[in-house]
C-alpha cells in the first residue's frame, strides 16, 4: 500500500473513532508537543462580590493566574451588607468589603472567612475643595497639594453647625462650591464603606469610644443622620460615586476606599484635579471572603497566598494582609498621592455587626428614635 493511500485510509479511521467519542460526549483533545495547558482543566466556582473588586476580577491578567490554579471565577455585585438577604444556594462564596458582613454570612460557612487584602478609607476631593477645607482649618495638605489629612474633629463640628462653603472662605471664588458642606457616601444600610464611615464618625463624636449598644447609638445618631439625609438617595456601591467623581460629576468630596484610587494611580490614568484625603481617623476596610463551599476555600486561600495574585491585587490598589513589601514596593514612586505608612492616621474601632446595623438604620431613619 502507497504513502498516500495509508495516509487515506488512517484519516477514515481517525474520523469514525473521533466521532464515535463525540457522539458519546466526550471531548478529545490532541497535544502534538508540551505540556498540557493547564490553564484548560478549570474548576468553576460563583460568588458574589462588593462592586469596588469588579475590575479585579475582571482583568484578564487575575483570570489568567486562576485558570493557571483551576479556577474560573464568575462574580456578580451587591452591596456588602445586602450579601446576607441574597439567596446564596449554587454560590461558592461571599466576597464583602469588611468582617462585619461577612460575620453575619458565618452561618452559611463551609469554614472560616478569609481576609486576603484590605484598604482604608479615605475621601478624594477636587483641588479647589481641598484648598479652601486646608484654608479653614478642616484639613492640611502635603507640599504638592495632591494629598493630605482631614481632620474628622474640625469636619463633624462643621456638620454640627450646618455649615454651607458660601460660609468658609475662600470658597467664593469657585462656583461648584456651594450648598451645604458634606461627603458623599454609600447607603450604610447596605454597603460597607456607608457603614464604616458612620462608625468612625460615631468614634470621634463619642470622644474616641467605640459604640457598644443601644445607648452609645443614641449618643451620636443626630450627627450620624445629618451625615446621611443632607445626601438624599445614596448608591448601594462604592463603585459609581468613584467613577462620577471622576468624571467630573456631583459632590466635591467622596468616601471611597484607597485601593480606588491607588489603583488609578498604579495604571498610570489622569489623575486630573483629584487630592487624596485620608481622614485622621479612618477604618480600615479588610475585605473578607466567606467561603460557602470548598471550591470559595480554594480561591480563598490562593489570594492570601499566591505571590502572583497578591501582585496583581496591589496592582488593583489592594493592601495584601500581612507584611506586605508588594504593596510598599509598587507604590513608592507616588508618595504625593498615598500615604503608604499611614501616618497621622488612626484606626477606630469597628462596632460589632448588631451595633453597626443599629447605626446605620438609625442614621437612615428606618428604626428608632434618637
Amino acid at each position: 500500500m502507497g504513502f498516500r493511500e495509508h495516509s487515506a485510509r488512517v484519516r477514515r479511521i481517525l474520523g469514525i473513532v473521533l466521532a464515535v467519542l463525540l457522539l458519546g460526549g466526550v471531548a478529545a483533545v490532541l497535544v502534538t508537543g508540551g505540556d498540557k495547558d493547564k490553564g484548560t482543566a478549570t474548576k468553576t466556582v460563583r460568588g458574589v462580590i462588593g462592586s469596588e473588586k469588579s475590575e479585579f476580577f475582571t482583568d484578564p491578567d487575575v483570570v489568567k493566574a486562576l485558570q493557571a490554579k483551576g479556577l474560573t471565577v464568575e462574580t456578580e455585585t451587591s452591596g456588602s451588607w445586602d450579601m446576607e438577604r441574597l439567596p446564596l444556594e449554587g454560590y461558592d462564596f461571599a466576597f464583602p468589603s469588611s468582617k462585619g458582613p461577612a460575620d453575619e454570612l458565618r452561618a452559611k460557612a463551609a469554614s472560616a472567612p478569609l481576609r486576603p487584602f484590605y484598604s482604608p478609607l479615605v475621601v478624594v476631593a477636587h483641588s479647589n475643595a481641598a484648598r479652601v477645607l486646608a484654608g479653614n482649618g478642616l484639613a492640611t495638605l502635603g507640599a504638592r497639594g495632591t494629598s493630605g489629612i482631614l481632620r474628622m474633629d474640625a469636619y463633624l463640628a462643621a456638620v454640627r453647625a450646618d455649615r454651607s462653603w458660601q460660609q468658609l472662605k475662600g470658597a467664593a471664588n469657585h462656583a461648584e462650591l456651594s450648598g451645604t458642606l458634606f461627603i458623599t457616601s454609600t447607603d450604610p444600610v447596605a454597603s460597607n464603606s456607608g457603614a464604616l464611615y458612620l462608625a468612625a464618625a460615631s468614634y470621634v463624636a463619642d470622644g474616641g469610644r467605640v459604640a457598644d449598644g443601644k445607648e452609645a447609638v443614641t449618643r451620636t445618631a443626630p450627627l450620624l443622620r445629618k451625615l446621611t439625609r443632607v445626601q438624599g438617595a445614596q448608591q448601594t456601591g462604592s463603585d459609581a460615586p468613584f467613577r462620577d467623581f471622576v468624571s467630573g460629576v456631583g459632590n466635591p468630596l467622596v468616601l471611597v476606599y484607597e485601593s480606588q484610587v491607588a489603583s488609578q494611580v498604579l495604571a498610570g490614568r489622569p489623575m486630573g484635579d483629584l487630592v487624596v484625603l485620608y481622614p485622621d481617623t479612618t477604618v480600615n476596610s479588610d475585605h473578607t471572603l466567606v467561603p460557602l463551599t470548598e471550591g470559595g476555600k480554594e480561591l480563598g486561600r490562593l489570594l492570601s497566598e499566591d505571590p502572583e495574585l497578591r501582585r496583581l491585587a496591589v496592582r488593583h490598589g489592594f493592601r495584601p494582609q500581612g507584611a506586605a513589601p508588594e504593596f510598599t514596593e509598587a507604590t513608592h514612586a507616588y508618595g504625593e498621592y498615598l500615604n503608604q505608612t499611614l501616618t497621622g492616621v488612626r484606626q477606630a474601632p469597628v462596632p460589632t455587626g448588631a451595633v453597626l446595623r443599629d447605626m446605620a438604620r438609625r442614621a437612615r431613619d428606618q428604626g428608632g428614635t434618637a
